[in-house]
């Protein structure tokens, strides 16, 4: 059993995953997402949606794609994760917080510096 390297649960939500898809590449397309997530087309689309109405990211179209610019200033929309924001995630996710800059680090205590 330890040896086993499938696992049928994960430690991040899609909704995290496609944030980090979508910080690492903003111009990626929901068939990019789908398939690095290892969810449908359109449940990529549903939390993309939902990602969006949410205020997380924003959307513009630019040819015949979308550019998404997360707003990585927000807090996370959990109980546990109110003291942190959207940026503090995606450092961890993706690397530095240098892609964020407009965004203020946050002391050990959970405030702006």
């Amino acid at each position: 059993m330890a040896g086993e390297t499938t696992h049928r649960w994960k430690f991040l939500t899609n909704h995290a995953q496609v944030l980090a898809c979508i910080a690492h590449d903003p111009g990626v397309l929901l068939r990019e997402i789908s398939e690095r997530v290892g969810i449908t087309e359109r449940a990529a689309h549903r939390i993309v949606t939902e990602l969006a109405d949410g205020g997380y990211i924003t959307r513009e179209r630019s040819g015949r794609r979308n550019q998404y610019t997360i707003q990585a200033g927000l807090p996370l929309p959990d109980r546990l994760g109110r003291v942190q924001r959207i940026s503090d995630l995606l450092t961890i996710l993706i690397g530095t917080s240098d892609e964020f800059p407009d965004t203020p680090s946050l002391t050990p205590a959970g405030r702006p510096d």
